[in-house]
């Protein structure tokens, strides 16, 4: 894998990964990139990094994309699906009857994989059994950080279900605001979390996650926030994001895609930002991070 490694550590490039332990789907993965890379199939983007400070020492990775804003995430009528064909030259595994774990043809990172459906299902629609089924055989061989946007004010680029994976190495943190998460459910930390207490849920979890659990644990963090049921809703009744690891899983409530020029997915809220030429990055650095998480948000009714 050499040959990976030493493409992606260019000056403002942050592909660098090193595998640890036997997960065969990150070394498959590795070796699709090679591939890709090759013929083309891939388009790294290539970004700059600046650490910024959050509330209560929390600290955020900010990547800026030089030059034009790519095309997939401008917002500009419709777009064409790109995972009905999926581009075989990106295809990782087929994991079940029902998805396929590709790489993601935009990466930051190495390995960003999306674990799709095969046949189309809205990415707006309830997360089923099925999505939690494939999703946790992924995870017991490849694991890291989970996410899904619920659709575009949650910051979705694609209508077709998709959760996102951007694995981890062992021993090293999901994100940045990891301890954020771990520590929202603990009394003497409620005071500190301010008004995206009223937009989030956090459940901790035991190793191993399995597909019973992870399906429960989604409907009961849905449910506390007011986003309905499938029982009662035929979609959730608003725009939301999971993020998920081996240890929590959170929902955030969302009220629009953005704000100042950012566009805000899940990552946004593990501490993971970016921007374009687009992005006020005065009013940023002046109002805080939190201050764009907390534009972002809808509280609970």
């Amino acid at each position: 894998m050499d040959g990976i490694l030493r493409v992606f550590t260019g000056e403002h490039s942050s592909f660098k990964f090193s595998v640890m332990g036997s997960d065969r789907l990150l070394e498959k993965a590795l070796v699709v990139t090679e591939r890709a890379l090759r013929c083309e199939a891939l388009v790294p983007l290539q970004t700059t990094l600046k650490m910024l400070l959050g509330n209560d020492d929390t600290m955020f990775e900010l990547r800026h994309l030089p030059g034009a804003t790519p095309k997939h995430l401008r917002v500009a009528g419709p777009k064409p699906n790109p995972f009905r064909p999926w581009d075989q030259r990106l295809e990782v595994e087929q994991i079940g009857p029902d998805h396929v774990l590709i790489l993601n043809k935009f990466p930051v990172q190495i390995g960003h994989m999306l674990l799709i459906t095969r046949q189309w299902a809205s990415q707006s629609g309830w997360l089923n059994k099925n999505d939690w089924s494939a999703l946790a055989s992924v995870d017991r061989d490849t694991t890291g950080l989970w996410f899904f946007n619920s659709g575009p004010n949650a910051g979705a680029s694609q209508p077709h279900r998709h959760f996102q994976l951007l694995p981890r190495s062992e021993g090293e943190s999901n994100c940045p605001r990891e301890h954020w998460f771990l520590n929202f459910n603990r009394d003497n930390a409620r005071i500190c979390f301010g008004p995206l207490r009223q937009a989030v849920r956090v459940q901790n979890l035991e190793e191993p996650i399995e597909d019973n659990l992870l399906c429960k644990t989604y409907l009961k963090l849905c449910e506390d926030l007011n986003l309905g049921s499938p029982d009662r809703d035929e979609c959730p009744t608003a725009a939301y994001n999971l993020l998920l690891t081996r240890s929590w899983m959170a929902v955030i409530r969302r009220g629009r895609e953005g704000v100042h020029g950012f566009s805000v997915n899940a990552l946004g809220f593990a501490g993971c930002l970016l921007s374009t030429q687009s992005a006020d990055l005065t009013w940023l650095n002046e109002s805080g991070p939190d201050a764009l998480l907390r534009a972002v948000i809808l509280p609970k009714d």
